[in-house]
């Protein structure tokens, strides 16, 4: 095996480009300078969209045939917040006894990292080719909007003929080891906002007014009291979680004439947003009296099953870390929401752990591990390719 790019110091170089989102940070330019060299053509690809922020993608592929297998990640990090939560400049990269420290060192910088490094070191060792392609989706808006991201890349990859037969997506998939998890498909997604009218009046005399505030609480009972269902195969059960309520009431003398709650339902394959939608103005109308209800689906559930392709990334990861993955669905939304629409796709990167917070961070051993997990599933995938169902 050749041993090519090196994965910690391609992750350091990433994490040192302040790319939070929208911001491409020089993060772009960074795997372009490492890509060019190994011969993948590069899209730099910048959408817009009315009311949002401007973002700039990649989409790099080497190769002209397929199949083609296609890593994808993002660049883009939240703000690192105050820098004296942290022990070092959170964009330095900065190795602390075997440990790099950084805003995005998990989530997702280092996977990327480890990807550019592995497809590296595979082309090196089939220098007359390997029968198909290699190809990166990289996006700047996955901690944004997810607007001008990878759905605005994925349209253009099928105006311009584009196509991918695999998927593996770099996101943090394990919690406490590397290796435990291979996430195969994501819970949807859906935010509420309830409004319950009534009519304001002072408290002292409720038989003149209508307090809100009692229907609101059976309405939200009936929402969130117990799972929407029992599980899947695959799947936990369906829950909604109360995130807010609020009636604007500053006094304790006066009943409110209107109040608000916000939730949220992560939901399994059994549902869809448009049936939970139904749902909840059927549990809504039952208690009664004016209300209003506007929902926002961020994502669908779906679910890759398990197949051939499964089975080359859990012997990969098997092999390396010597952990038999688990095939899961938890977590939240991913990118992979919107590329299941292409191909097969599945999840598998670091540990979650230290993700979004401060002093995120990454053993270099676990770098090394994951460059050669990715590795070797480049080199079980162009070694016997497996359909695309």
């Amino acid at each position: 095996m050749t041993a090519g790019l090196d994965p910690i110091g391609l992750s350091r170089a990433l994490i040192a480009c302040p790319s939070v989102t929208p911001e491409e940070g020089g993060a772009l330019g960074v795997l372009e300078d490492a890509l060019r060299p190994m011969g993948f053509a590069c899209h730099r690809l910048k959408f817009s969209e009315p009311g949002t922020p401007d973002v700039e993608n990649l989409y790099a592929r080497l190769g002209g045939s397929g199949p083609n297998f296609c890593f994808a990640g993002h660049t883009d990090v939240v703000p690192p917040g105050d820098p004296v939560d942290w022990s070092v400049d959170p964009f330095s990269g900065e190795i602390v006894d075997g440990v790099m420290i950084g805003r995005g060192a998990v989530d997702m910088k280092g996977a990327v990292g480890c990807f550019v490094a592995a497809a590296d070191r595979f082309v090196a060792d089939h220098p007359d080719g390997f029968g198909g392609s290699i190809s990166l989706l990289i996006t700047g808006d996955e901690e944004g909007p997810a607007i001008n991201g990878t759905p605005k890349v994925m349209g253009w990859m099928r105006a311009n003929g584009e196509t991918i037969d695999h998927c593996l997506v770099g996101e943090p998939s394990n919690r406490d080891v590397l290796g435990e998890t291979v996430k195969i498909g994501r819970r949807g997604s859906l935010n509420g906002l309830l409004t319950v009218h009534g009519v304001q009046g002072h408290a002292a005399y409720p038989q003149f007014a209508d307090n809100p505030v009692p229907r609101l609480m059976t309405m939200l009972q009936a929402i969130a009291g117990q799972p929407l269902d029992e599980g899947t195969e695959h799947f936990e059960p369906s829950q909604a979680q109360i995130t807010a309520i609020d009636t604007g009431n500053e006094t304790t003398n006066v009943i409110p004439g209107k109040i608000r709650a916000r939730f949220n339902i992560r939901f399994n394959d059994r549902h869809t947003g448009e049936s939970l939608t139904a749902w909840l103005r059927e549990r809504c109308a039952e208690v009664g009296g004016r209300f209003d209800l506007s929902v926002e689906v961020s994502g669908e559930a779906f679910l890759c099953p398990p197949s051939a392709w499964t089975g080359q990334l859990t012997a990969a990861i098997e092999t390396v870390t010597g952990i038999r993955p688990q095939l899961d669905t938890g977590g939240g939304t991913s990118d992979a929401r919107f590329i299941k629409d292409l191909c097969p796709v599945a999840e598998f990167g670091l540990r979650s752990g230290t993700a979004h917070k401060a002093d995120e961070s990454v053993p270099v051993e676990e770098l090394e591990k994951l460059t050669e997990i990715y590795r070797r599933i480049l080199e079980a995938y162009f070694a016997a390719p497996p359909c695309r169902a």
